[in-house]
């Protein structure tokens, strides 16, 4: 059986590599979600409106990405559109109640 890369981090483990790394941080919600809060840094694209291309249409490739979203689903999906779009270093972060204080 196949195991590939690891994809999905949790909130320490994206502190850690965001510290190390650096890389873009993508908030796949709604405006009104980002209301509440949002990561420092972060690019809000709503996947649900189909934001997510235009977006992401000059990043590096190469740079890591991260996503997330309320719950992970949604960021999921992206993340796996951003991998399928040839971009090689994406992370599923899940959703922003857990990163609050990141």
């Amino acid at each position: 059986m196949f195991f590939g890369p690891k994809v999905d981090l949790t909130p320490a483990e994206f502190s850690a590599a965001r510290e190390q790394d650096g890389g873009k941080v993508l908030d796949c919600r709604s405006a009104e979600e980002c209301e509440e809060g949002i990561v420092e840094g972060a690019i809000q694209a709503d996947w649900m409106n189909g934001e997510v291309p235009n977006a992401v249409a000059a990043w590096d490739k190469k740079e890591p990405v991260y996503c997330y979203c309320r719950s992970g689903g949604r960021s999921g999906a992206a993340a796996k559109f951003l991998r399928d779009a040839g971009f090689e270093s994406v992370f599923n972060i899940g959703g922003y109640s857990a990163l609050k204080g990141r």
